[in-house]
């Protein structure tokens, strides 16, 4: 970038509304370091390097419907009530830049600028293409990932329904137990579901992948599956798939039981078919459990 046009001061990018519309939204990129734009209430709409921050400015105002203002005055600091809203940082994309022909280049090339990638507050992000010369970065384009998490809240993920080790049970010091929890397309998948943004349109699908059982006791048991139902007719055998062995009892534990939590990794795959890319991503949900653990007491009769 231009380094007078960038380093050096603030821009603020004006988005006008219909003349029906009571407010203008007003993208004020702060750009020299530890630099403030605060509004006449006092609101800071930009701290840090390279800093940006959606503000409301009524259209009422000096500033005008269209929040510009009077010449050369920055509208940030012109509006009649500027409000701090979304906070959004701008990262320049250099190691590596995209690839040639990305869709984040808008069309363009190395030659012509830069990718900047956006993160906001709120959840917004993306990427935005600045050209050279130009004093900020545009509005930033759709991420699909960003879309396929959105699909991913919708399909309302849930953790383990545990069955094993039961709540109204009662387990043995050194004896073997079995770790299960019912499957279902909520606790397990897999579940899928669709958002769209832009118009562009992201399928991903969820299912879970592992299920981390921290015991209680200090131990972790990771098993890449529901776990295997016990049964009686298999006795005191271990789990073929997911089991642990408790060395002492609970009694001493809040309740006289060990509190334990289930994790499962769900992972989501996402496509976004129109732009030709895909990704996955991780999340996790978690399920407690306790566990009633003694100590059998062998009376010599002898």
């Amino acid at each position: 970038m231009d380094g007078d046009g960038v380093q050096a001061g603030r821009v603020a990018l004006v988005l006008s509304r219909t003349a029906t519309t009571a407010a203008s939204v007003v993208l004020a990129v702060v750009l020299a370091p530890a630099a403030h734009a605060d509004g006449p209430g006092g609101g800071v709409c930009g701290t840090g390097d390279i800093l940006v921050t959606v503000c409301a400015v009524d259209g009422g105002g000096s500033s005008g419907s269209s929040g510009s203002g009077p010449a050369g005055a920055d509208p940030v600091l012109t509006g009649s009530s500027t409000k701090p809203a979304d906070k959004c940082s701008y990262a320049i994309v250099d190691d590596p830049p995209p690839p040639a022909g990305h869709q984040s280049w808008g069309g363009h090339g190395p030659d012509d600028g830069a990718v900047y990638k956006v993160q906001c507050d709120s959840g917004r992000g993306g990427v935005a293409f600045v050209p050279t010369g130009q004093a900020g970065p545009g509005a930033p384009t759709i991420d699909p990932e960003t879309v396929a998490r959105k699909a991913a809240a919708s399909m309302r993920l849930a953790g383990p329904k545990v069955a094993g080790p039961r709540a109204a049970g009662t387990y043995v010091v050194g004896m073997p137990m079995w770790m299960w929890a019912t499957p279902s397309r909520s606790t397990f998948g897999p579940v899928s579901a669709s958002a769209t943004a832009g118009g562009v349109t992201v399928t991903a699908t969820a299912r879970v992948t592992s299920v981390r059982w921290s015991m209680g006791d200090g131990a972790t048991v990771t098993c890449h599956g529901p776990g295997t139902p016990y049964r009686k007719s298999r006795e005191v055998t271990e789990s073929p798939d997911c089991g642990h062995l408790y060395e002492r009892p609970s009694y001493e534990e809040p309740d006289g039981r060990y509190r334990g939590t289930a994790t499962s990794t769900w992972t989501i795959t996402w496509s976004a078919p129109a732009l030709g890319g895909g990704g996955t991503f991780t999340e996790t949900r978690q399920t407690p459990f306790t566990v009633d653990v003694r100590e059998v007491q062998v009376v010599n009769t002898r």
